[in-house]
């Protein structure tokens, strides 16, 4: 029988893939699912929606597995099979067919036996290429379950893998998984979640309906509606090259309502001196921004990174570090009072701890209330890499992050905003929407504040890859913006990626951006009333311009359309015949 000659087999794998030395042996439970035959059904047959349910909080018992466990609900129990990999390994599955085109959500609880908490990681080893990588991450407790959600997609079909887990602590002796849970979907599939979710929570339907000045609904209305401003911040860095450039200017401006100097606001930028502080470029760069009515970030007023700390600032301890900081809050936000929507006010934090090391464990804490106190207004931001990234940052993962904001809120800082940097490499899509998930559990803005793509992929990789992290940032329900980290330096180079060369005609990247701009906005809605007086339709959110024309009568207005889950309603009456 084909099934029990493939339990044999898992039984009995001894592949060296899977061997590890003798000092590394460790024995572990394998659950064997079965994709053969008639089990193993394409992806895109049973029009399951994809689940956005995440928790952060740790929970006495676990809930239920998502999608009733997916293809997981058919596992066999196999027993005495070996992974050669560092750290302590548990509950493994293996998994036959897996396809190249099929995006997997994978999900569970998991607790540990030993210390009081460790990450654990789940990873995917393909047996073809002994090729590994990092699905999923949770910080996980010993008195308690916590969620790990996560995903991936394979480089190339595979027909055998492994999925275990894996934590760094050698004192975590067991890893105990519940509610686990894999979920194939289509590329089709996928798209269209995110499709649904940008019509549910980036567009609203409206219904306008036209009366004559007696009230009475007129039919055959013409109806245009134009889209003056969009409500989605979408914008990038820019630096001070752009200040004397007027090309550059222009093909900003026509595309972007937001912007973040890259590093014009840096401490080491307006005070590369004690008590000589410079604003000027910072000033230039601002008036330009709001000369086009677009919204500028606060990027940033610390850097816990010690390379990026001024040098003079190294060298203070004690009291005169503690009032070099407070004149730098102090100094910054009161001329930029209200200037900044957001401010990045610890940079890189889950890194790099340079003020905390030198002041003490509240430091930060100071830093925020410090900050709230001098601009009100501004939203207050943690900023961090590799949060949405990587898998294997453990400093930077979903729960460390959670983490670090609960410390703060413990010391009576409000938690604010999430920003997450988006550097990445080749992106793991399946992962960056699982991250988001659980962040948006938080109930706080997410703003991914400096996507690029590295630029070892050449420019159409590089395109299709930025393409298919903005895809699933706009459509996520929990980001509320994007800034791109593409700031074009007096050479007509960037960071990483580049929208366009020096002539300012786009490059692949730059492409991806216009489609997506020309997809996101509603440029024209043109109809007629209908017997009932009405024109229906879907728009993005943001502000409309109105034209009603009947006969030789016009009718003016505008509207706004806010994120609701109402249709909006908006009422025209035509003037008299004259």
């Amino acid at each position: 029988m084909e099934i029990g000659k493939k339990l044999k087999e898992a039984a009995a794998l001894s592949s060296p893939l899977l061997l590890p030395a003798a000092r590394k042996a460790l024995v572990v439970p394998l659950l064997l699912l079965l994709l053969i035959g008639s089990l193993a059904r394409p992806a895109a047959s049973d029009g399951v929606r994809y689940d956005y349910r995440a928790y952060t909080e740790c929970k006495s018992h676990p809930e239920p597995a998502l999608y009733n466990g997916g293809i997981l609900r058919w596992a066999n129990k196999v027993t005495d099979v070996r992974t050669e990999d560092d750290g302590n390994y548990s509950p493994a599955f293996v998994l036959y067919n897996m396809s190249a085109a099929t995006v997997y959500s994978f999900s569970c609880w998991v607790k540990i036996d030993g210390p009081t908490t460790a990450h654990v990681k789940a990873k995917i080893l393909t047996l073809s290429n002994a090729a590994s990588q990092c699905l999923g991450t949770a910080l996980v407790r010993n008195d308690c379950w916590s969620f790990l959600k996560g995903g991936f997609t394979l480089n190339s079909a595979s027909e055998t893998s492994v999925l275990y887990f894996q934590t760094a602590s050698p004192n975590a002796s067991t890893i105990s998984i519940r509610s686990a849970s894999l979920q194939p979907f289509s590329p089709e599939q996928w798209d269209q979640h995110r499709e649904d979710r940008i019509q549910l929570n980036r567009k609203r339907f409206v219904n306008v309906h036209v009366a004559d000045s007696n009230g009475s609904r007129v039919v055959g209305a013409k109806v245009t509606v134009h889209q003056i401003t969009r409500d989605f911040p979408f914008g990038s860095a820019i630096s001070k090259t752009i200040l004397e450039n007027r090309p550059y200017q222009e093909w900003f401006n026509k595309r972007f309502n937001a912007a973040v100097f890259e590093n014009e606001l840096k401490w080491y930028a307006t005070e590369p001196y004690p008590g000589k502080e410079d604003y000027t470029v910072a000033d230039q760069l601002l008036q330009l921004v709001q000369a086009n009515d677009a919204v500028a970030r606060g990027h940033n007023i610390f850097w816990e990174d010690p390379k990026y700390t001024p040098g003079w600032v190294k060298n203070l301890t004690g009291s005169q570090l503690r009032a070099a900081v407070s004149g730098r809050i102090e100094s910054l936000l009161s001329r930029y009072k209200g200037d900044f929507v957001h401010w990045d006010v610890s940079n890189e934090m889950l890194h790099f701890d340079f003020y905390e090391n030198r002041l003490g464990g509240n430091a930060t804490i100071e830093f925020f209330n410090t900050a709230k106190r001098a601009d009100p207004l501004a939203t207050l931001f943690l900023n961090d890499f590799n949060v949405v990234e990587v898998c294997d940052d453990l400093s930077s993962s979903a729960d460390s992050y959670v983490s670090r904001l609960r410390q703060l809120a413990e010391g009576g800082v409000t938690f604010e905003g999430i920003g997450l940097e988006g550097h990445f490499g080749k992106p793991n899509i399946p992962y960056v929407r699982a991250v988001l998930d659980k962040l948006g559990t938080l109930r706080l803005p997410i703003w991914l504040t400096e996507i690029d793509i590295s630029n070892s992929f050449d420019p159409k990789t590089q395109a299709a890859y930025l393409e298919e992290v903005l895809r699933e940032g706009f459509a996520h329900p929990s980001v509320d913006g994007i800034m791109l980290w593409t700031a074009m330096d007096a050479k007509a180079s960037c960071y990483q990626m580049c929208l366009t060369n020096q002539n300012f005609t786009n490059l692949p990247a730059g492409d991806v951006v216009d489609k997506l701009l020309g997809e996101w906005q509603t440029k024209e809605a043109l109809g007629t009333t209908n017997d009932r007086g009405s024109f229906n339709f879907s728009a993005f959110l943001g502000e409309y311009k109105l034209s009603v024309n009947y006969l030789n009568l016009t009718a003016e207005g505008t509207f706004s359309l806010a994120r609701s889950d109402d249709t909006k309603h908006i009422n025209i009456r035509l003037p008299p015949s004259p």
